[in-house]
């Protein structure tokens, strides 16, 4: 069995929240977020996970190692609203062991 991974997660009220999440099962950050409800239903996630809505997009605050960016994430976070230097789809992240520490924080509902 794999080992779960400690991520801090700040919502969009700016509450801090330390979750572990699992790496056993083909999770990704934007289903994460859903699953401990750190957003309103309806707010993320909007297109289920295809990197075609930003509505999933955070600001990844560590220097965790991240996949590289697709040109589909990468497209879409060029159309999106708040966007920073370190801004990432939720959906494109895997929850992996090498997730350990990540550091996030939800960007602004647009």
């Amino acid at each position: 069995m794999e080992q779960d991974v400690n991520i801090k997660i700040i919502d969009r009220e700016g509450v801090s929240h330390n979750i572990v999440a699992p790496t056993d099962m083909a999770m990704n950050l934007m289903e994460v977020v859903r699953s401990y409800e750190l957003a309103p239903e309806g707010t993320i996630g909007i297109c289920g996970g295809m990197a075609m809505c930003a509505s999933c997009q955070c600001y990844v605050l560590s220097d965790t190692q991240l996949p590289e960016m697709q040109d589909d994430e990468e497209a879409m976070l060029s159309e999106a609203f708040y966007v920073k230097e370190n801004s990432r789809l939720g959906c494109q992240i895997p929850i992996t062991p090498d997730m350990e520490g990540l550091e996030v924080e939800l960007a602004p509902e647009s």
